[in-house]
């Protein structure tokens, strides 16, 4: 989706632009540090480690997401115009990129506080959904994460909302998931896998990003495989069920849980 005439800037104080992608942003973090702040201390967990561990968590993200866009598609940067790598505000991060930031990061601080980093990874899905579905509308104001020309009427593929419809259905299947009895972990993992499937399968089958190894492109219907996230999702999906089981996998009863 390309709107040609909207601007990328909420709004501007002299020579500081406030970018609409930098909002939409800095709310989902706010959305989500909310709710495990809220869960956190519905269990009594201290409250400055709730606090630490967002901060902690956010800013790993934010990093990782950065160095991972970068690396993946402007490793130049890193020689030619290091300055330009600081540009987050201007869009260009990986979402493959904050998770893992934040995984590296926020994982160990859980285990040194004696926290199990499982049930607070489950707290983070609601942030991440969300996250997902209104960083998707900001990718529209940078008029990025285009979607391929199709030679239907409606001309270039939707990728942004069609990632923001990602993200409200696993937003939905973790609220609905929150009424029953889980396992740590089931919540987040399981988010980890869906959303990597859905992804590569629909997401980015109809965004405009370049091809690796097999490159097929059919231009009627304005699909294409395979992208870089499609190629490194059998692994992500892979890591995702084994740190579940790694857990033991079973629900509240002693009974195994499926996927679904």
């Amino acid at each position: 989706m390309m709107l040609i005439d909207v601007s990328p800037y909420a709004f501007k104080i002299g020579p500081i632009a406030v970018h609409w992608y930098g909002i939409f942003m800095a709310i989902s973090f706010l959305v989500g540090s909310y709710y495990l702040y809220t869960m956190g201390r519905k269990l009594r967990l201290d409250e400055d480690f709730l606090l630490n561990l967002a901060m902690i968590v956010i800013i790993s993200g934010v990093i990782g997401a950065r160095l991972m866009f970068v690396l993946t598609n402007y490793p130049e940067w890193f020689l030619k115009d290091p300055v330009q790598v600081l540009k987050i505000w201007e869009g260009g991060l990986s979402w493959h990129g904050a998770l893992l930031g934040g995984f590296l990061a926020g994982w160990p601080y859980c285990r040194r506080h004696g926290v199990n980093p499982n049930m607070i990874a489950d707290w983070t899905v609601l942030g991440l959904s969300f996250g997902y579905i209104i960083v998707r509308i900001g990718n529209i104001f940078n008029q990025e994460v285009l979607g391929r020309m199709t030679e239907f009427s409606f001309g270039r593929w939707p990728a942004q909302l069609i990632g923001s419809f990602i993200g409200l259905i696993l937003l939905i299947r973790f609220l609905y998931l929150q009424t029953k009895k889980l396992p740590p972990g089931y919540q987040f993992w399981s988010f980890i896998w869906y959303h990597q499937i859905l992804r590569a399968l629909i997401e980015e089958t109809v965004r405009d990003n370049p091809l690796f190894l097999i490159h097929y492109v059919n231009d009627h219907w304005g699909i294409g495989f395979l992208t870089l996230t499609q190629l490194i999702t059998p692994f992500v999906v892979a890591f995702a069920y084994y740190m579940y089981k790694s857990t033991g996998g079973y629900g509240y009863g002693g009974y195994r849980r499926n996927w679904y």
